[in-house]
């Protein structure tokens, strides 16, 4: 008979498997239950949001034409016509939570996990209820909430071994190269797996892992790279559970381990923290510093954006008087400025390069004073004010914001005029940063977002299902309701 034990209990990566496998919805405080099932209810709208959106349909249509039919939905493609295998179905439903930069993010260890762990778990569930020789599995909604909490825990914990956003300053998608071990952790615990189980689950999930930043400039495969680590995990966690082994002790390794790999080239000594992994673990929640986004553009781009804000409430004659500014310089940490500091061809900005770009989000932020899904319409990109600002502004790798993880979101902006005084603003971290958004502010975020897209008994049905989650006897009810077409929101 198998062993249902990691192969080393005592190593960092045997203590997160017997975690994983032995944690229970009623060891978590209901503080982070409430706060899983709000995360939830963002990804749901951001997913709906992200469905039909032109890069979305583009992925859509070539996995349409690549995969046959399947058992899992994809989300806003209408009922079974449109159901495919969990694994493109997953890959899809990533892309769509991603699709438009409104997702939430861990500000410390850089991820946005809804796209990995919400849309692997959709495919979990209802692949479970056609698969394995026992026959129908249903997932009922404790399951499904326990499976998120523990997708949205490890994420951030792997992200702390590496040092958090130092990942990302080195030209990786962190979220990615994190989400591949999340997703395994979460579909396992979804499907029940032993401990050892587990283990080869996120060995055969971390050999898969990668990413890389410069997806960020021209290509569509931005929005899709958290899918990967979504796919990828569901994948590694149902071969594991069909007896398929992986690498046992994956972050330990000296030799091509996880850890060891990932963390050349850091900056940090030592360049990893394996104990990261599992301090505290199910004591103190790393998914605490998930945050929501309250701007449709990358994270490290909020400071710029809200020190902008502010200095419009400050000074609001001189601030609309645009035509004055001479420069404007963005002080950013180093992860900042290496993904949001780039200089773009004129004119050549789409939708995705310029969510990605520190000068246009500034320069969106002084012309219409938010930066929400209208500004990246078609008709909205490369508007002549906003490349005469874009030009005036030079961004700067200020070298004391790299200082701790304290310094990490720190932000100055300083703008000069031509006939008056400048004027600077100092944030230490963005608005979205410093306090999570209140559920009242999520809950309202859910439903601006889909306000038009979906009809509003549809959106009370999701919205009550999701944050009664505990009281759900079956989740492909959900799974249900997110499958009839929405509208494009920037048609």
């Amino acid at each position: 008979m198998a062993s249902t034990t990691p192969s080393d209990p005592s190593g960092v990566t045997g203590q997160m498997c017997n975690w994983v496998g032995e944690v229970q919805l009623q060891d978590i405080p209901d503080s982070i239950k409430t706060l899983a099932k709000y995360l939830i209810l963002d990804g749901v709208a951001c997913a709906l949001v992200g469905t039909h959106l032109p890069w979305s349909e583009t992925a859509a249509r070539a996995v349409f034409d690549m995969e046959g039919p399947g058992n899992c939905t994809v989300i806003g493609w209408e009922r079974v016509l449109q159901k495919l295998g969990p694994n493109a179905a997953a890959l899809l439903n990533s892309a769509f939570v991603q699709g438009f930069e409104l997702d939430d993010v861990h500000c410390v260890a850089p991820i946005h996990s809804n796209s990995v762990i919400l849309s692997a778990l959709l495919a979990a569930s209802e692949h479970s209820m056609h698969s394995g020789a026992d026959g129908v599995r249903t997932i009922d909604g404790p399951s499904f909430l326990l499976a998120a909490i523990v997708g949205y825990e490890i994420g951030p914990r792997v992200g702390l071994s590496l040092h958090g956003g130092d990942v990302l300053a080195r030209g990786w998608h962190s979220g990615v190269v994190f989400g591949h071990a999340a997703s395994a952790a979460a579909v396992s615990k979804l499907l029940s797996l032993s401990p050892s189980a587990i283990e080869d689950a996120i060995g055969i999930a971390c050999t898969q892992a990668c990413g890389l930043m410069s997806a960020q400039f021209e290509s569509m495969a931005k929005r899709m790279q958290h899918g990967f680590a979504a796919r990828n995990g569901l994948f590694a966690a149902f071969m594991a559970n069909g007896g398929y082994t992986g690498i046992q002790r994956v972050f330990e390794r000296s030799y091509g381990g996880f850890l060891s790999m990932f963390s050349q080239g850091c900056k940090y000594e030592p360049p990893y923290d394996e104990a990261k992994l599992v301090d505290k673990l199910g004591a103190k929640w790393e998914m605490e510093d998930y945050r929501i986004k309250a701007h449709a553009a990358m994270a490290g781009l909020h400071g710029p954006i809200d020190c902008i804000s502010v200095m419009q409430e400050k000074h609001p004659e001189q601030l609309n008087r645009l035509g004055s500014i001479r420069k404007m310089i963005i002080e950013m940490s180093k992860s900042a400025f290496n993904k949001g500091a780039w200089k773009p061809d004129k004119r050549t900005l789409t939708a995705l390069s310029a969510q990605m770009n520190a000068p246009y989000a500034a320069a969106l932020q002084l012309v219409d004073r938010q930066v929400l899904m209208a500004q990246f319409s078609e008709s909205n990109l490369n508007r002549d004010i906003l490349w005469e600002l874009m030009e005036k502004t030079d961004c700067v790798w200020n070298h004391d914001f790299d200082k701790d993880r304290k310094t990490f979101w720190a932000t100055r902006v300083t703008v000069d005029f031509a006939d008056a005084p400048s004027i600077t603003e100092f944030l230490q971290a963005p608005v979205g940063i410093t306090a999570r958004l209140s559920n009242e502010e999520i809950k309202a975020k859910w439903r601006l977002l889909t306000e038009g897209i979906i009809d509003p008994k549809r959106r009370d049905e999701i919205e009550t299902m999701i944050l009664n989650l505990e009281d759900v006897d079956d989740v492909t009810k959900l799974a249900e309701l997110l499958s009839d077409k929405v509208q494009n929101r920037i048609a």
